[in-house]
This record gives structure tokens, sequence and C-alpha cells, in this order.
């Protein structure tokens, strides 16, 4: 007997219609906004992180070369040229002519308008950059938000980095009017430390936040990673660290000694509390010295313990913080030994930023770790 044959000229069976409704139910049920595009934001925040360590090297050269004080007023349009012509300089030059820091210090050594133009060109070059990070986080901010590109809990965190870049700049103007008033030939330690702190915080917030969109490209569902105990005891000692490196730069406390291990031959440098303890722990720049080389080692041991707890969950972030660290102390040492030359002081600060930006990273690692580890604990 024949097998009867089989019709090859049926039509398939169409495919289940899936309406636009039901698709943005299945997006809300997964925890997915099927228009958000969290890889483009991150990597748009990494791009603004990247310019703010720029702007932290910028930051560091234009203090060493004392050039934080050679523009005297804030204009946010018209101060966005330099200026174009002789006479244009000259007024330039006769507004710092009129600060402490040219009558007290600068005229003692000639000072000409060539020079004037070379520490001009570092504070305007800085403030440039910055005006440059505000329009490209703003702009793309924006675009973000009127496509509904920013997947959902995302908008009040982003708008508070936009206050807090807003709010570093305030920082930065604060600092310079500090050094433009009675006898003071330098800004403010404090409000230089406000200053370069609210910067870092602000680079650490962007890469927290470009790790965390990364992750909810990976996992819609995942809620945010959680800062934990061991990381937040890392940023704490991270931060006295920074600190007083800060207080170290705005006090010249690096010229206190250029040897090491030792402090001018001595173990501990010679320190007189005649002025009270407060005043002295945060003014004497040989005790602040003295503080930030050590305090170091604690900070290293702290974050050494930090690569460790995220070397094999994501091994590239231990891998960038050891690296970081690493090279920080190291050319912490050659700046004291150099006598604070301009190009390795520069590169301290530079890795500084780098330090901070790689810890933020080992962070939100630990975090998810955390998190996922909870997560498989409770799963059935």
């Amino acid at each position: 007997m024949h097998r009867p044959l089989r019709r090859t000229d049926l039509p398939a069976p169409a495919a289940p219609h899936i309406d636009a409704a039901t698709m943005a139910n299945m997006s809300s049920v997964s925890g997915l906004n099927p228009i958000a595009r969290p890889i483009a934001i991150a990597r748009w925040l990494e791009l603004v992180a990247g310019i703010v360590v720029i702007i932290v090297l910028v930051g560091g050269i234009t203090r060493l070369t004392e050039s934080g004080l050679s523009i005297t007023e804030w204009e946010v349009a018209t101060g966005i040229l330099p200026p174009l012509s002789d006479a244009a300089w000259q007024v330039e030059f006769a507004k710092y002519q009129a600060t402490p820091e040219y009558r007290l210090e600068a005229s003692l050594s000639g000072m000409t308008v060539a020079d004037f133009k070379f520490i001009y060109f570092w504070e305007w070059f800085h403030r440039l950059l910055a005006r440059l990070v505000g329009l490209i986080y703003a702009v793309p901010l924006l675009w973000f938000w009127v496509k509904d590109a920013i997947p959902a809990g995302f908008k009040g965190r982003l708008i508070a980095l936009l206050a807090l870049g807003g709010l570093q700049g305030l920082f930065g103007w604060l600092m310079v009017q500090s050094g433009l008033v009675g006898d003071m030939t330098d800004v403010s330690h404090f409000r230089l430390s406000l200053h370069l702190l609210t910067a870092l915080l602000l680079l650490g917030c962007l890469v927290w936040t470009a790790r965390e969109m990364r992750r909810v490209a990976r996992q819609p569902d995942a809620g945010p990673a959680p800062l934990t105990r061991a990381s937040a005891v890392v940023a704490a000692i991270l931060f006295v660290q920074l600190l007083l490196g800060a207080w170290v730069a705005g006090l010249n406390a690096g010229h206190a000694a250029y040897d090491w291990p030792l402090m001018n031959g001595r173990a501990v440098p010679e320190v007189s509390f005649a002025s009270g303890f407060i005043w002295t722990v945060t003014h004497d720049p040989f005790l602040l010295h003295f503080l930030h080389r050590w305090w170091a080692w604690i900070a290293v041991a702290a974050l050494v313990i930090l690569a460790r707890r995220v070397r094999k969950s994501d091994r590239p972030a231990s891998i960038a913080l050891h690296s970081a660290f690493g090279v920080m102390v190291l050319l912490g040492i050659a700046t004291v030994l150099t006598e604070v030359e301009l190009w390795v002081a520069a590169a301290h600060q530079l890795t500084g930023a780098l330090l901070v930006a790689a810890t933020a990273w080992a962070m939100h690692s630990d975090g998810t770790r955390v998190a996922r580890d909870e997560t498989k604990a409770i799963s059935p």
C-alpha cells in the first residue's frame, strides 16, 4: 500500500500577532523600557568622566604654576575668549597687578606681560574645560530625556550629577575669591580642598552611574548595586588621604621636605602645637606632609582589601585598582625626590583622579557581587 501523499501547498501557520500595547505590557513586566538606551548613556557618562579627569590634571598644573589668580573675574559668556589684542592683555594684566599675589610675590621677580600670558593660559584653559564639560553633560542629558531613553529611576540621579557639577564650579570661584582679598598670596587651602574633592566626588559618581547603566543593560530586573560596608570604609579612608593631599597642595607643603622616607633627616618632623592642636593639624605644612606620606599606606592596605574582594567577580576592576594606587605611590615619592617637579607632581594628581575612578568601579563591583550572592541565597 502506498502512503497517502502530504499536501505541501498548505499555508504555514501564522505567527501570533503582538500589538504595541502587548509589547509595552511585556516590557513593563520584565522591567525594560523598550526605548531606553542604557549602553549609550553609560558611554556618554564615561566620556564626561574622562573629561573630568583631564580637568583635574589641568587644575593641578594651574595650581603648580601659580596661575589660579591670573583671572580675577568670572564671566560666563565673555570669558570664553582670551584677550585678542595687546590693549586687552594690558587691561587683564592691570587687574592681576592689583592682586596681593602680584604685589607681594610676582612683582618681585619682575613679571612681564609674556610671563602673565603663560599663567593666564592655564587658568583660562581650566575654565574653558569646565564650560565644555557642562555642555557635554547638559545637552545629551536633555536629548536622552526628550527621547525618553533614560531607564526608570535614573532621571533624578542624572539631574543631581548636573547640580553637583554646577556646585563644583561655584566652589572653584569661591576658591579664587579667597586669594583676591587682604594680603592673601594664595587661595584658601580649605576652599581648594572643597573644590578638588567635589570634582573627585563627581568623578566617582559618574563612574558608578555608568556601571549601573551597564548593569541595567545586562539585567533589566536587577535593583541598584548597594554600597557595601567594606566599600564605605575604604571610601572614608581614601577621602582622608585625598583631603590631606589637597591641604598639602594648598599650603605648598610638598616643599617641606625633599627626602624620603625621612623628612629632613628625621623620622618625625619637629612640630609645635603652640597655636593649638586643631590649628596645627589643619595648617602646619610639616605635619600635613608627614600625615599625607604615612596615611597613604593605610589607604593602600584598604584598597588592597577592596581589590581582593572583587578579584574573582571583576578582575579588570581589581587590576585597575592595583595599578592606580601602585603608580600613585611611586609618583608621590618621585614628587618629593624631584622637589615637586611640575610634570611629576601633575602626574601624581592625574593618577589620583584615576585612582578615584578605579575605586568607584571596584566599589560598584563589590556591591554587585554582594547583591548577586544574596539573590542566589534566597533562590529556591
